[in-house]
């Protein structure tokens, strides 16, 4: 985005520079490092701004047959970009842990890492609905501790809404959140802040433990949870919780039924390397595409071919 041109010659204007008057004989240019959140290429700056997603609007998605996508993001680029393709909701996860701050899990992320984050995404949006996830250690001691993590990120980051895992056992937690007014997004089946209880990453909900797991969504339903994320649920199961269910389901690993999918969108991009779990669909592969542009800039500058006459001042 470029910076208004003033309309008042050079020589007209005040001799006293200040951020606003610019010396004069010196133009303004496009700041070098970024000017804030992108605007899409055709957007008129005087068209009304577009009405944000609520999650009644996504209830009702539900009850319209209507599918609706949703994906990670921790930055003001990818926010706005995701929204301009579509996605309607963009959730800060916890999996900042192991994508933005290089831990192996999701466990060692804090609150105060997340709402910086969390920040740049709601501050780069106009439309989406914006969810924060509560880490680990933020909600489990106590009703009054979730909702004070809560009311922070609603408060320090304008997020619209939070995600908490676990089912029966965090219904109050749920109830308490909603009670204070903040939205809740549920989140069952397999757990990463609960990994080391469960045994690793594996497959929720198998058997016996179906019942178990439909429970846990009645649970959370009833507490007043919007939405509840699936991951890792056998697609049968989840088709299951989807058909009972009149909140939307957002599946991860469960199957096509659900109302919603979510990934992390560095999966989804082909951002991250190595072996993917199962459920991961790479529509891009970014990694090659960095990689070859990190390449040819640094043999230009190390060959003197960069930057060129068009790109220097006289």
């Amino acid at each position: 985005m470029s910076l208004p041109h003033n309309p008042t010659p050079d020589n007209l204007a005040p001799h006293n520079p200040t951020p606003d008057n610019p010396i004069p004989g010196q133009s303004e240019t496009t700041p070098p490092y970024g000017d804030g959140p992108s605007r899409p290429a055709d957007a008129s700056p005087t068209a009304a701004p577009p009405r944000r997603v609520r999650t009644l609007d996504l209830i009702k998605a539900k009850a319209e047959g209507r599918r609706w996508a949703m994906l990670t993001s921790y930055d003001q680029y990818t926010a706005a970009l995701f929204e301009q393709a579509g996605v309607e909701a963009l959730l800060i996860g916890d999996s900042a842990a192991n994508n933005v701050y290089g831990h192996e899990t999701t466990l060692p992320v804090t609150v105060d890492e997340l709402i910086p984050l969390a920040r740049a995404v709601a501050s780069a949006t106009a439309r989406a609905l914006i969810i924060a996830d509560l880490p680990f250690g933020s909600y489990e001691i106590s009703d009054e501790q979730a909702v004070a993590t809560a009311v922070r990120f609603m408060k320090e980051a304008g997020v619209h809404a939070v995600k908490l895992e676990g089912g029966v056992g965090v219904a109050s937690r749920i109830r308490a959140i909603t009670n204070a007014g903040i939205p809740v997004m549920a989140h069952i089946g397999f757990t990463p802040q609960a990994e080391h209880n469960l045994g690793g990453y594996k497959v929720q909900g198998r058997g016996d433990a179906g019942d178990a797991l439909l429970a846990d969504a009645r649970a959370v339903a009833e507490a007043g949870a919007f939405s509840v994320v699936m991951e890792m649920v056998p697609a049968p199961l989840a088709a299951r919780v989807t058909a009972e269910m009149a909140i939307p389901t957002v599946g991860i690993g469960a199957g096509a039924d659900c109302d919603a999918q979510v990934l992390v969108w560095q999966d989804m991009a082909g951002l991250r390397t190595g072996r993917a779990p199962r459920f991961v669909k790479r529509y891009a592969d970014l990694h090659s595409v960095l990689s070859d542009a990190v390449g040819r800039y640094v043999d230009e500058v190390k060959s003197g071919e960069f930057p060129e006459s068009e790109r220097s001042f006289e």
